[in-house]
Formats: structure tokens, C-alpha cells, sequence
């Protein structure tokens, strides 16, 4: 297993370590000994998959305390660009982002800490997007922050796809309006 840290403290890509023969491939998508080792300790308590066509949009998703989530996620099929923002009231580098083509190609992970928003738009039709996290889901404890909010100015690298976003997603909240105590 391979660590890349990132700009962002606490948030972390995974590439796992894949042996492929004729066969195919094996690799250990999780190990708790293994991720404790690196310091992600986190007790994961439910995992979820959702299955998506090329230029869906899902996010930017959170749940406040005491429903934070800490999210270990990737994808099994297709590929897509996740993003995961900062928003650690304390943390030098609040309100900014990170972006990473996760893929069922390159097996690559993102382990994101609790306080962090997080979406990803699918870049290839039957994607299987898969995560574990740390907490159950409660609705009310759920926020959602508007993908395209001019302050966070996240790339999206949309080339020209409109992507597809659901009713809940649209009536996201603006990056201004958030507060929140993680």
C-alpha cells in the first residue's frame, strides 16, 4: 500500500497494492490492522454503493455532528473525479478542495477524514462508486453545500457535459451560508 499525502492535512489517497497475473488481479481493498498502522482508525459502521452514468454529479454531501462521517472511498467500475472540501472551521486550509480520478483501473482510494464535504461526478456510463464511513446516515444531521458555489470554484472539468444533478443536490446551500461544528 501506497500513501500520497495531500495539500489538505488528514486527506489522504491509497493506491493498493495489486498482483495480476493471466488471471487477473487480488488486492486487499481494506484491512483494518494495515489502515490503523497509517492512522486511520476510524470504526466503520455501514458501507454504500451507488451505481451512476457518465455526468452524474452527487454532492457536495456532509452530516453534522454527531452524525460526522469519516468516508473511505473508490470505485469498483468506471471512473470519476471526487472531491472532498475542508470545511474544519480551525484548519489552515478551510474552504479549499481536493480532486482525484478514482478508478476500477487504477484501484486508487481517498480517505476522507471527518469535516469534510464530498462529491464526485462519474466520467464513464455504469460506474460503481463504493464507500465505508464511519457513522450512520441521519437525515436531519444532512447538508448538503452547492457543487458549483462560486467561492469554492471547484474544477469540475465538465468539457462541455452538463452534468446530471438531483433535486436535493440543486437546492444545496452556498459555501457563505455554511456553518457548521465539526
Amino acid at each position: 500500500m501506497k500513501l500520497n499525502k495531500t495539500n489538505i492535512k488528514g486527506l489522504v489517497e491509497i493506491e493498493a497494492s495489486v498482483f495480476e497475473d493471466e488471471r487477473g488481479y487480488f488486492f486487499e481493498s481494506y484491512n483494518k490492522k494495515k489502515y490503523s498502522e497509517i492512522g486511520i482508525d476510524a470504526e466503520f459502521v455501514q458501507d454504500n454503493q451507488s451505481k451512476s452514468q457518465k455526468g452524474v454529479l452527487r454532492g457536495l454531501h456532509l452530516q453534522k455532528k454527531p452524525f460526522a462521517q469519516a468516508k473511505l472511498v473508490k470505485v469498483i467500475k468506471g471512473s470519476v473525479l471526487d472531491v472532498a472540501v475542508d470545511l474544519r472551521k480551525d484548519s489552515k486550509t478551510y474552504g479549499q478542495y481536493h480532486s482525484v480520478v478514482l478508478s476500477g483501473e487504477n484501484k486508487k482510494s481517498l480517505w476522507i477524514p471527518e469535516g469534510f464535504a464530498h462529491g464526485f461526478l462519474t466520467l464513464e456510463d455504469d460506474t460503481i462508486f463504493t464507500y465505508k464511513v464511519s457513522n450512520y446516515y441521519n437525515k436531519e444531521s444532512e447538508l448538503c453545500i452547492k457543487w458549483n458555489d462560486e467561492d469554492l470554484n471547484i474544477n469540475w472539468q465538465l468539457n462541455n457535459i452538463t452534468p446530471m444533478i438531483s433535486d436535493k443536490d440543486k437546492e444545496g446551500i452556498k459555501f457563505e451560508n455554511f456553518s457548521s461544528d465539526f
